[in-house]
């Protein structure tokens, strides 16, 4: 099959305003199909979305830092006038996570399908497990990981574990650059 006739090069819209507010994104942030940025987002450089993931910074506001990837089908939000959203640099958001006005510290790793709420704070060097739920104010701290359902510290990170999490955010900065290249 010729890819040729496979691939598309239309335009996509993928951000948006809401009142007067419209994203601020880095040039070199890489934005996949299907991403809907609304509002008052804000995007560090070399920081990557991926497809079909909404981040709505429409009642509050949404930051995010350099070298951050938010994964496939996440959901990004925030709580009107109370609970921004903040996300710290080199940070891996797995896929399908949902967060909502929290905090997540520099150089932490949410699993897949984790869902963080409102004023719950993920402090640096720190893992929440797929599937966990951290409820509104909690706090992981720094080298911990949480899981469960409601998430409650489990153990402590081992060395490796925390050196791996950084590694997570190079490895997503090198797929970026793959995909980037592979759709040229």
């Amino acid at each position: 099959m010729d890819t040729a006739k496979i691939y598309r090069t239309e335009q996509e819209i993928k951000l948006f305003p809401y009142l007067d507010l419209f994203p601020r994104i880095h040039e070199n942030v890489f934005l996949a199909s299907g991403v809907k940025l609304i509002g008052d987002v804000t995007i560090g450089k070399d920081s990557s979305v991926w497809y079909n993931s909404v981040i709505r910074g429409d009642v509050h506001y949404v930051k995010i830092g350099e070298m951050t990837n938010i994964q496939d089908g996440s959901m990004l939000h925030v709580t009107n006038g109370r609970f921004p959203l903040n996300i710290g640099n080199k940070v891996t958001v797995g896929h399908s996570v949902k967060l909502h006005g929290c905090t997540l510290e520099d150089i932490c790793l949410i699993g897949i399908g984790a869902i963080i709420l409102d004023g719950a704070v993920i402090k640096e060097k720190s893992m929440v497990a797929a599937g966990a739920v951290v409820k509104p104010g909690f706090v992981v701290p720094g080298g911990k990981l949480a899981a469960g359902v409601p998430a409650r510290i489990v153990r402590d990170l081992t060395p490796e574990e925390m050196t791996d999490i950084e590694r997570s955010a190079l490895r997503y900065k090198k797929y970026t650059d793959i995909t980037v290249n592979s759709l040229k």
